[in-house]
């Protein structure tokens, strides 16, 4: 019999063991580094000779691996394969067993947690807790959907009425297109693909350009844990090339994607079309980017929203869904919490989040980079500079996607040196 869900916990860094168990995790990763990773459809693992080259961005002149990029022809191999895999066998699996591999590769993803971490360090510049997080997240998608699924065969009931025999079942979709974000790159990635798969369908997982080496990764402990071929089909490439086809694609049966409005919009709107052969309305499921404020009055225990504000904006390089990019303070409390969240952002260490000490790593990629300086720029006319504004720079930080913590403020505060410029944080 199952134990109730519980999540999964945090490693506790403190601990001299376990910071060495991560310190080896991190040279293992290492030593891996430019290795080649391929498209995998049917099982059958596929080198194509146009590779996505995957950059560590706290020193980009090191290749973190060189992942296979599929083109159509690969993409519609897939899509076939995949259909093939559901229609002769996957959607004929009895729910427990297909929970049963769920609960299998959480324990695999339990063994080899430090390894994923380091890999979301070393490929998407998450500090040591933020990776580790990330990892516990996704075993708990596991376990957590494993269960649901069981919930969902065994547990409901409906009602009975005199002269009628009703049953309520769950019957798969077919073939869905997984395509996950590079922020949350193992947890999102996780819990969208196991989701599909425990409900009876098959996968394309189709995994963002920034980070498919931990995409593989996980692809390789779902297949490890019983996966028959071609149920989970591993094929990177670019959204111009594959993805659109794919989401239009007659035999696609639903989308799941996370990531930004304009290209969740997209999806929606060519998943939308009906094409040539196709027998079904698709399903979406879109989780796209938010612009996140946090209002502080009065009321409020000033120093702990302080600190909550400096968190969200500042965690994994503002670069989630959930930051904060905008601070509300009433007119009382302004001052105050403008000169706490600053005081705090100074004291950010930034810097390669290979070393723990360091809390606020590179952001992703050249272009998130060049876009972040970008606005940057353009608020330089719009408010005034509190902290931070550009490049962050010093020893160490000379070839990584590094940019100092910036707070933007609608009017200056009494008493501050605040030069005017960007584009407000704080109103």
């Amino acid at each position: 019999m199952l134990e109730p869900f519980r999540n999964e916990p945090l490693t506790d860094f403190s601990r001299p063991e376990n910071r060495q168990a991560f310190e080896a995790a991190l040279d293992r990763a290492e030593a891996r580094f430019g290795s080649e990773y391929p498209v995998v459809i049917g099982g059958e693992r596929i080198y194509t000779r146009d590779k996505i080259r995957s950059l560590n961005p706290s020193s980009y002149d090191q290749v973190v691996g060189l992942v296979s990029r599929a083109g159509r022809d690969l993409a519609e191999r897939a899509v076939q394969t995949a259909w093939k895999a559901w229609n002769e066998e996957w959607k004929h699996w009895h729910p427990e067993e297909r929970a049963r591999i769920l609960f299998k590769a959480a324990a695999i993803m339990r063994r080899r947690k430090h390894d994923l971490s380091a890999a979301m360090v070393l490929e998407v510049g998450k500090n040591w807790a933020e990776a580790d997080a990330d990892t516990a997240e996704a075993v708990d998608f596991l376990e957590y959907y494993g269960r649901e699924m069981l919930r969902l065969h065994y547990g409901d009931h409906v009602t009975r009425t005199p002269g009628e025999d009703n049953e309520l079942f769950y019957i798969p979709l077919g073939v869905g297109l997984v395509i996950p974000p590079w922020n949350f790159p193992c947890a999102i990635l996780t819990g969208m693909t196991s989701a599909s798969l425990v409900t009876g369908n098959t996968v394309i997982l189709k995994p963002a350009s920034t980070s498919p080496v931990i995409g593989f990764l996980v692809f390789e402990i779902l297949e490890e844990a019983g996966l028959p071929p071609g149920v989970l089909n591993f094929v990177p490439g670019s959204g111009a090339e594959i993805g659109d086809y794919l989401v239009e694609h007659p035999l696609t049966r639903f989308v799941h994607f996370t990531g930004s409005k304009e290209v969740g919009l997209r999806i929606a709107e060519l998943a939308a079309r009906i094409r040539p052969g196709q027998r079904w309305i698709k399903r979406v499921m879109a989780e796209m980017g938010g612009k996140d404020a946090i209002i502080v009055d009065e009321t409020a225990d000033l120093e702990a929203a302080a600190e909550g504000i400096t968190v969200s904006a500042f965690g994994y390089q503002g670069q989630k869904c959930s930051a904060c990019s905008r601070a509300i303070l009433v007119e009382p409390v302004y001052d105050r919490v403008l000169n706490l969240v600053a005081e705090r952002a100074r004291r950010i260490t930034v810097g390669p989040v290979r070393d723990p000490a360091n809390w606020m790593g590179p952001v992703a990629d050249e272009g998130q980079y060049r876009k972040i300086l970008e606005y940057l720029d353009v608020g330089r006319g719009e408010g005034w500079l509190v902290t931070g504004g550009g490049k962050a720079e010093g020893p160490g930080l000379e070839g990584g996607y590094f940019i100092e913590p910036t707070i933007f403020a609608w009017r200056r505060s009494a008493g501050s040196a605040a030069r005017k410029s960007s584009a407000p944080c704080f109103r």
